[in-house]
């Protein structure tokens, strides 16, 4: 971080006050001394003129010949598939494994998957098989955000809103969503917000009964971590109080298009949003009752949950808890650990505060390259 703002001709304060922090903020990211979370970075990248991969690095783009194969034929019809009549079944196997966050296994087989739900959609033209397109590129959005393939990221938002276009109506909610998640990695928090209240005046107007109650709650749970991002406590209180309002249609949490939505993740947003805005003991007290009350969320909400609550131990110097945190998340998302940006810098900062050696710590930072 230090290097890219003094390659800049910026300081501390300059860089802060363009990226809407404290100097004293960013003083401490480059020190060592706090975590740089995955927002913090996108607002600097963003100020600093850059994409988040190229300040924080991304995983090796591998094997992805096929995946870029198959997004290019999306308007090119090939045969069909011989077994239609399986395609739910594999697209909810890669969201099984997406909710498992085995993304080495998702790579594989999505290449595949993506090609035969968009030939069949060609051959049928219905909104169902559409539909079904449309999630498989939110599968891609969702694997190329993880990896901060940044590129691979909006191509795919872009085709699911083609998809889209093509579909029932929820999908284009869902696109909506996924889409202001490209604003956020990118840094651009208003942005995000602008696509976020234009769906949700949509979502308002064409679904109706279950249906509207989801597509409004996921649209709002990605509101408040812009706003929060944003540090915009007024929005970030009316997209919190009306993602609540969306869960209470439901006893508990369920998922549609491959995306979780209910009390619990109304929680964990919440919980990742306190963290954002440095209400660390609001995030904790609310991380504690969600955990007591016991955890249904799968692993790529869990693992994230771990991480935000290491955010805020941390930040309120509990650096023992932190390295807690940290292993239970490793302890259910492996995969996505060795690349996700929280988990990177938690282990950092760790690592640069403990004096002494730590044979728990060293061993998470020898999985995701951090010297000790």
């Amino acid at each position: 971080m230090a290097k890219r703002r003094r390659e800049r001709g910026l300081t501390q304060v300059a860089l802060a006050q363009r990226a809407g922090l404290s100097a004293s903020l960013l003083s401490k990211i480059e020190v060592g001394d706090r975590a740089l979370t995955q927002g913090v970075a996108a607002a600097l990248a963003h100020a600093m003129g850059l994409t988040l991969n190229e300040l924080l690095g991304s995983a090796p783009e591998k094997n992805l010949n096929e995946l870029n194969y198959a997004i290019r034929r999306f308007d090119i019809p090939g045969e069909p598939p011989e077994h239609p009549e399986l395609l739910q079944q594999q697209v909810d196997e890669l969201n099984a494994l997406r909710w498992n966050t085995e993304l080495a296994e998702i790579l594989q087989r999505i290449p595949s998957a993506l090609t035969s739900v968009t030939n069949h959609a060609h051959l049928t033209g219905s909104p169902k098989a559409w539909s079904l397109v449309a999630d498989v590129y939110g599968i891609i959005y969702w694997l190329a955000a993880r990896h901060r393939w940044m590129h691979l990221a909006e191509l795919a938002t872009m085709k699911q809103r083609m998809a889209a276009e093509r579909a029932d109506p929820m999908a284009a909610i869902v696109a909506a969503r996924d889409d202001a998640g490209t604003f956020l990695n990118s840094g651009d928090f208003a942005g995000g917000l602008a696509v976020i209240d234009r769906a949700i005046v949509q979502a308002e107007s064409e679904l109706r009964g279950r249906d509207r109650a989801f597509g409004l709650g996921i649209l709002h749970l990605r509101g408040l971590t812009l706003a929060g991002r944003l540090m915009d406590k007024q929005t970030t209180n009316k997209h919190i109080d009306a993602a609540w309002r969306a869960s209470a249609e439901f006893r508990e949490d369920f998922a549609e298009h491959g995306i979780h939505f209910g009390p619990e993740n109304t929680a964990t947003h919440i919980i990742s949003t306190a963290s954002d805005m440095e209400q660390h003991r609001r995030a904790l007290d609310t991380a504690e009752d969600l955990i007591q009350s016991g955890l249904t969320l799968p692993a790529t909400r869990v693992a994230p949950l771990y991480m935000n609550l290491g955010r805020s131990q941390l930040a309120l110097g509990d650096r023992d808890g932190t390295l807690e945190s940290l292993e239970k998340a490793w302890a259910v998302a492996p995969e996505m650990m060795t690349v996700h940006p929280t988990s990177l810098e938690l282990t950092r900062v760790l690592v640069s505060q403990h004096k002494r050696s730590n044979e728990r710590l060293t061993q998470i930072a020898q999985r995701v390259g951090v010297a000790v």
